[in-house]
């Protein structure tokens, strides 16, 4: 499972930047029950996340990841978003998004 969050994150990352950009820093760390991974291009988009295997080999076993993505827009502005994904969910947040009220 973990595998496959990072190729997708990995993936999106190559297919959404330009072709004359680098990847400037790219580090990986998996281990059985927990993964970290750090990415930086050269336009200045990164991407930062963590994972880890919660309750392992019980009923409620799990996982749950927390990171962040940025990248600047085509108007110039630097867009940042933080995210926990868990038993509850993929929570991002950031200036941009809106806020749903309840």
């Amino acid at each position: 499972m973990k595998f496959i969050i990072l190729f997708a994150a990995f993936c999106a990352l190559a297919c959404a930047a330009p072709s004359d950009v680098v990847i400037t820093d790219q580090r990986l760390d998996v281990e059985p029950e927990k993964w970290s991974f750090n990415s930086a291009t050269s336009d200045g988009a990164s991407a930062q996340q963590s994972g880890v295997l919660t309750n392992a080999g019980s009923e409620h076993e799990a996982i749950a990841v927390k990171g962040s993505f940025e990248h600047v827009g085509p108007d110039g502005v630097k867009y940042t978003v933080n995210y926990i994904a868990d038993e509850n969910g993929f929570q991002p947040e950031g200036a941009h998004i809106p806020k749903a009220d309840y």
